[in-house]
């Protein structure tokens, strides 16, 4: 954990600017197993201090790769400098709206180190479990992964704050045959926030998860290819949570509404059916914390969740202090840098569409002629909500009820018109927080999504 060697360093702020300084430092670990060979196993550790000084909507930024007293006044300094150098040419005279608060952000959590023996053996123990469970497999892999995230923060204007965000998983992949020799595959992460004894102290925890996901992958063994076209579809929570942050939440960030995304002319306007409402959270879901939980971002603004769309309609964005400036609006704390070495730019945190009162069984048995999408192992959209995702995971419902599984395919849309034909929405949650978000720079982020009907354009064989 960081020491905190910033006291004191605040009387090298600038009157009259707005200043923040962070130390931060990264954690990264990976161990992975191809049939129970250690093909992989690394830790990598980098810290460092930055610093961030708005002069008249003019910022300089300055950063070192060094944690250490006088590293904190170099930065300080040369922040200072870049930004009152740049502010002279600029010609801008724009004051960012004083902060919402100030005060200090306790520590919230503490990251507990395992020794890298204890992970390779806890993925040796999974690794034999599927050997000896299924030796009919063509291949198996398994993968620990581990990133963390601990952050100083101290502004002139508002809130300070040490922040420590560990996550860590087990991803687990198989592959088999079809008769025809089409390989098909498929994949489960098990874990989420916090550190490896908080949740692999225990690898027969897994065990159960790794039964189900061999069973889907002998299903998807015999699978079919979906019928192309425009059907009616279920959407897993998995799959939700994917639309919810690639096709519409990218959408939704302040800086690509600028940039000249859908949702710019369709603010206060309906982009979606009055069932949908989808909010990014900030560190709470209901009485429980959020995925991964977000208490205070990189320009010292306290987190608060921020409602997106509500009952159809786009009513806000997410912003940084400066373009909750511009399109007048409060600032939630979606201001997030990955290294010490990166600005913070606006980026979304647990991303989810809320649930409503259907049973999954319910919408299951609603669609006569249709298909039961999971899972994606992969998606993209563009700045018009247009999006394209592979679906790995899925089956066809016939007559109310699950049929064959399928091969893989994808479904193709635009978000804002997908989302007005959402007619049922399920009463539960479903929660993914192992990826990254890949905008400008790498970010640890959550997803969610409840199922929900909807009709979709479906890729056939």
């Amino acid at each position: 954990m960081l020491q905190d060697i910033f006291g004191g360093k605040k009387a090298l702020f600038a009157d009259g600017v707005q200043t923040v300084l962070r130390g931060h430092a990264n954690r990264n670990r990976r161990v992975v197993l191809l049939k129970g060979n250690l093909v992989q196993n690394s830790r990598s550790e980098a810290a460092g201090i930055s610093a961030r000084v708005n002069n008249k909507g003019t910022f300089g930024f300055a950063s070192i790769a060094e944690y250490s007293p006088e590293a904190a006044d170099k930065v300080i300094r040369a922040a200072t400098e870049n930004a009152m150098a740049l502010g002279r040419h600029s010609g801008r005279n724009v004051a960012l709206p004083a902060s919402m608060g100030t005060g200090t952000i306790p520590l919230n959590t503490d990251i507990a180190d395992a020794d890298q023996k204890t992970i390779i053996d806890m993925c040796k123990t999974v690794d034999r479990y599927i050997e000896e469970k299924y030796p009919d497999l063509a291949s198996r892999t398994v993968v620990y992964t581990e990133d963390s995230q601990d952050r100083i923060i101290y502004t002139s204007d508002a809130y300070d704050g040490h922040l420590i965000t560990p996550r860590c998983y087990v991803y687990v992949m198989m592959s088999a045959e079809t008769k025809d020799g089409v390989p098909v595959e498929l994949f489960k992460a098990f874990g989420g926030f916090g550190s490896f004894r908080d949740h692999f102290a225990d690898p027969a925890k897994m065990f159960p998860g790794i039964d189900e996901l061999y069973q889907k992958l002998m299903d998807k063994k015999e699978g079919v290819y979906a019928e192309a076209g425009y059907k009616t579809v279920v959407l897993g929570g998995f799959m939700g949570g994917m639309l919810a942050h690639e096709a519409v939440g990218h959408t939704v960030e302040a800086d690509l509404v600028r940039g000249g995304s859908v949702a710019g002319p369709n603010l206060n306007k309906r982009v979606a059916s009055d069932l949908v409402t989808m909010v990014d959270f900030a560190h709470t879901y209901g009485d429980q914390p959020a995925p991964l939980p977000v208490f205070l971002d990189d320009e010292g603004t306290k987190a608060e969740d921020d409602v997106l769309i509500r009952d159809g309609i786009l009513v806000g964005y997410m912003n940084d202090r400066e373009s909750a400036a511009e399109y007048g609006m409060k600032p939630a704390g979606n201001a997030r840098g990955w290294t010490f070495q990166d600005e913070p730019i606006i980026r979304m945190r647990n991303t989810c569409i809320l649930p409503g009162k259907s049973s999954v069984d319910d919408l299951i048995a609603s669609v006569d002629d249709g298909y039961y999408l999971i899972d994606s192992g992969n998606g993209q959209a563009d700045l018009t909500g247009e999006f394209m995702f592979g679906v790995t995971c899925g089956y066809e419902i016939k007559n109310g009820k699950l049929g064959k599984a399928l091969l893989d395919t994808t479904v193709t849309g635009v978000a804002f018109e997908m989302l007005k034909t959402v007619d049922m929405v399920s009463d539960e949650v479903q929660w993914s927080s192992s990826g990254f978000c890949g905008k400008k720079q790498p970010m640890a982020v959550g997803m969610g999504g409840p199922h929900m009907r909807c009709r979709i354009m479906i890729g056939g064989r």
